[in-house]
């Protein structure tokens, strides 16, 4: 259960308008930027959604890995992104892999400016113990 999450909202992306619109030519980006960062897709899912008053619609893009996931939501009509890394750290520490397969997407995105977080995961409870649910 221990791992590592990283989010980022992407605003003002740069890139190619392919990467925000075409589900088809996002997930395949996806696979590679996966790969390329040495972690395994076990399942997938490229959806895209229809144009709204508001503009043209996004993609969202899912990757199930065998350490956790990745997914990734467009919104062409803001020109912005949200995606979201976790990997469980169960076998191994994957926490660089992590942060290689975030920093392929935003070289992707080409955002003007990034907000990213990271969160560890199922940390071992500090002296005084976990909080009850």
């Amino acid at each position: 259960m221990q791992g590592l999450h990283l989010t980022a909202d992407l605003h003002g992306c740069r890139c190619a308008a392919q990467w925000l619109l075409d589900a088809g030519a996002l997930g395949q980006a996806c696979l590679d930027a996966v790969r390329g960062a040495g972690l395994q897709a076990v399942g997938q899912l490229f959806h895209p959604f229809p144009a709204t008053a508001h503009g043209p619609g996004g993609v969202t893009a899912t990757v199930l890995l065998a350490e956790s996931h990745l997914c990734i939501h467009t919104w062409p009509e803001q020109r912005a992104v949200t995606l979201d890394v976790y990997v469980c750290n169960f076998g191994a520490d994957h926490s660089a892999q992590a942060q290689a397969l975030l920093d392929a997407l935003l070289a992707l995105f080409e955002p003007a400016t990034v907000q990213r977080h990271a969160l560890r995961r199922g940390e071992p409870a500090a002296a005084g113990g976990a909080f009850p649910v």
